[in-house]
């Protein structure tokens, strides 16, 4: 048995090992998955207009995407368990590569409604199994920063993707296809590439890291059974899951900030659009709420693991969401209408670092893979009515002001019930769940 200060060595070159490994190549995967998912509120600004799309319409097109990635959310994260990460990802990774690429060809609101679809089925695997595949390989104290470094990749998007897409908007015309065209096709590239990537440079479970010493590995893969064995062994169906109160009452608290992020996120370019700015300097500007979440996603998921707090690091950003929404409802200056975006868009992002912390915590072990996907689920339903939402009050009211108060509301909740989560979660696996042998 090593000594403390050897475990004390041991621990921190093992995670240092696997933080440069895994993480850095996670946050760039996530980056262009992000971007692909998103870049629709870019190519708004000039598809809208060809297709004849009504904000109504884009708002059912982005909902689209989050009907199929509920649905598939579940199914795609008990896969990764079955087949592992490493061929399943890879493979998810190359299909909504291709699928992100055919948004180009789309001629109307079916075909929009379609690839939309389709590319929430392929996406639907990524977010959930990365942070299921983190606790195969990040002890549970190290995991809220370990969580808020993958996470920098979402505002990490928003920063490079916002400039990004108003400069190819600009290739307007290029061998006759529309900005908006080019926008699809060169951003979705990357992923595709990738993903072939991805199937030499991961591996499962750190039994089979060959790029750890002996030392390294057999202290981790340790480490993580010891830490399994404190959480229970039970495996719930999925079923069990749609009723356990804790995976419940934790959705609703996500879906506080996953809500209030997509409101912002799709419809961040237009909004700003309106103050009469050109499509590149659109851009410019809707890259700096990103530049703020991303900088304070990271320390705030650092401190969380440093005081060892996770409710208050959980709530607190949930709260500054509300209020940054609240600002952008009545503002008609650009510079206070900036700052709100940026007060908001901290909050949704800095919530994530401390809430999937707390989530694989508190939740026993054997069912936390569809406790993960389950919570995600959730949030991502919100979006779905989210965004339809917006369009529709846009379309009626020519303003997006009163379409913020259900994501208001939905914050507030979300701070309120966090305050009152217990500290200690029941460990208990949820009726019905079947213990391991």
């Amino acid at each position: 048995m090593p000594s403390l200060a050897s475990e004390s060595e041991i621990h921190a070159s093992t995670l240092r090992r696997v933080t440069i490994r895994i993480i850095p190549f996670f946050m760039v995967c996530y980056l262009f998955a992000y971007i692909d998912r998103t870049n629709l509120g870019f190519a708004a600004l000039q598809m809208n207009a060809d297709l004849s799309i009504s904000a109504t319409v884009y708002g059912t097109a982005v909902s689209m995407f989050f009907v199929s990635y509920m649905l598939f959310e579940v199914p795609s994260n008990l896969m990764l368990e079955r087949i592992g990460a490493k061929r399943w990802i890879a493979s998810l990774m190359i299909i909504w590569g291709l699928i992100s690429i055919s948004m180009a060809f789309v001629t109307g609101p079916v075909s929009l409604y379609l690839v939309r679809f389709l590319l929430g089925m392929a996406e639907a695997g990524f977010f959930p199994g990365v942070i299921l595949y983190l606790t195969y390989w990040i002890p549970r104290a190290d995991r809220a920063k370990i969580i808020g470094m993958f996470l920098i990749a979402q505002p990490l998007s928003g920063f490079i993707g916002s400039p990004l897409s108003g400069a190819l908007l600009g290739l307007d015309g290029w061998h006759g296809l529309r900005g908006w065209q080019w926008l699809f096709i060169l951003e979705a590239l990357p992923a595709t590439l990738l993903g072939f990537v991805f199937l030499s440079f991961i591996s499962d479970k750190p039994a089979q890291a060959a790029w750890l010493s002996d030392e390294q590995r057999n202290w981790l893969v340790n480490k993580i059974a010891q830490e399994d064995k404190v959480a229970s062994a039970a495996h719930a169906p999925l079923w069990h899951m749609l009723k356990d109160r804790r995976v419940l009452t934790l959705g609703l608290v996500y879906a506080g900030a996953v809500m209030a992020e997509y409101g912002l996120i799709f419809w961040l370019p237009q909004m700003i659009k309106e103050f009469g700015l050109t499509n590149f300097k659109t851009g410019i500007l809707g890259a700096l709420p990103y530049l703020a979440a991303m900088v304070v996603m990271l320390l705030w998921g650092f401190h969380s693991d440093k005081t060892k707090e996770r409710t208050l690091h959980v709530a607190i950003p949930l709260l500054c969401a509300a209020t940054g929404l609240c600002v952008c409802i009545v503002s008609t200056d650009l510079t206070v209408t900036m700052a709100a975006l940026c007060v908001a868009l901290v909050g949704c992002f800095s919530v994530k670092p401390p809430f999937w912390a707390m989530t694989t915590e508190r939740l026993p072990t054997g069912f936390v893979a569809t406790a993960i996907a389950q919570i995600n689920s959730m949030a991502i339903f919100s979006s779905m009515i989210g965004s339809p939402m917006i369009g529709w009050v846009k379309d009626q009211t020519g303003s997006y002001g009163l379409a913020l108060i259900p994501l208001i509301v939905l914050a507030v909740i979300a701070f309120v019930v966090t305050l009152l989560l217990p500290k200690k979660m029941d460990t208990k696996p949820p009726s019905g769940a079947l213990e391991a042998r």
